[in-house]
């Protein structure tokens, strides 16, 4: 037998299902959540532990995105692994839910505020899986979950949330809410499909003010505007089969690089700022291998 197995399961399947090749945009997330609240006070094993329980959020919330999609995928995406039959509904659900309760359990060392914080994001989560087919406000769910890492991230390493990371927040919801609805668009050559443009260029439109900062910040400016208009002309132009899925993946890496503008804004240690921006190349290649989507 070639393929690999865990448990009985197909550990291609196991990947395919978790979406893991976007998982490096989680850990640039906790970075720059953690840095933004705690300043130089942050432990790198602290953030190590937050990093892996927003990873079990993340890919717990995925799979119960193909839960609950299962009747859909059934009669539209027959080759997912669930309507694929390549694992069982009840199997997905139970790794799943388990993965956000480890989320929890693994925020709990932080304190009530982080613990409780991280419920609400597994709450989040739960809701976005649960109802975002036909819903018109799923975009701003989805961006409300990867706003809330910033805050456990932030609530893990310090007492209260800062009012800068609650802009970032903001800023990193506006991208994840632009992504999702300009990925929907069936054009956006028309000015009432140009709309998610605006949202996101709301990370680069925050930081307008300290572009002149120094030089880590101009540059993850740069790449951020880089990506963004580089996924946006492929969701425009469509130059070939496949090109809404190649743009989302693309726009969801950019989440790295929205970290990055965040982390040098915030006078992160430049290493910092480029482990994030790394982060989007990493994310790109495991997507050749893995779809984010």
């Amino acid at each position: 037998m070639s393929a690999v197995t865990v448990y009985g399961f197909d550990l291609a399947t196991l990947l395919r299902l978790g979406r893991i090749a976007n998982l490096p945009t989680v850990w640039t997330n906790v970075i720059a959540g953690s840095l933004i609240a705690g300043g130089g006070s942050v432990v790198p094993t602290e953030i190590a532990l937050i990093a892996l329980a927003m990873s079990a959020f993340y890919v717990g919330g995925v799979y119960l995105n193909d839960f609950f999609d299962r009747a859909i995928d059934a009669r539209e995406r027959p080759n997912r692994p669930i309507a694929a039959g390549d694992i069982g509904a009840g199997a997905v659900s139970v790794i799943g839910f388990g993965l956000l309760a480890t989320g929890i359990a693994l925020m709990s060392p932080f304190g009530p505020a982080a613990t409780g914080s991280a419920a609400l994001l597994a709450g989040a989560i739960v809701l976005y899986d649960v109802w975002h087919k036909g819903n018109p406000l799923s975009p701003i769910v989805m961006g409300l979950c990867r706003a809330l890492v910033y805050v456990v991230a932030g609530l893990a390493v310090a007492e209260s949330v800062p009012r800068a990371l609650v802009v970032g927040a903001i800023a990193l919801a506006a991208h994840v809410i632009g992504l999702a609805c300009a990925a929907k668009q069936e054009r956006l050559d028309r000015v009432g499909n140009l709309w998610p443009l605006a949202l996101l260029a709301a990370p680069l439109l925050l930081a307008v003010p300290g572009v002149g900062g120094g030089w880590a910040v101009a540059v993850a400016f740069a790449l951020l505007l880089g990506a963004d208009a580089a996924a946006l002309w492929v969701l425009a132009k469509r130059p070939v089969a496949g090109s809404v899925p190649r743009a989302a993946s693309e726009l969801i890496a950019a989440i790295c690089l929205v970290d990055a503008l965040a982390v040098a804004l915030a006078g992160g240690d430049p290493l910092l700022v480029i482990a994030c921006a790394a982060g989007y190349s990493l994310t790109r290649l495991l997507q050749m291998s893995i779809p984010g989507t």
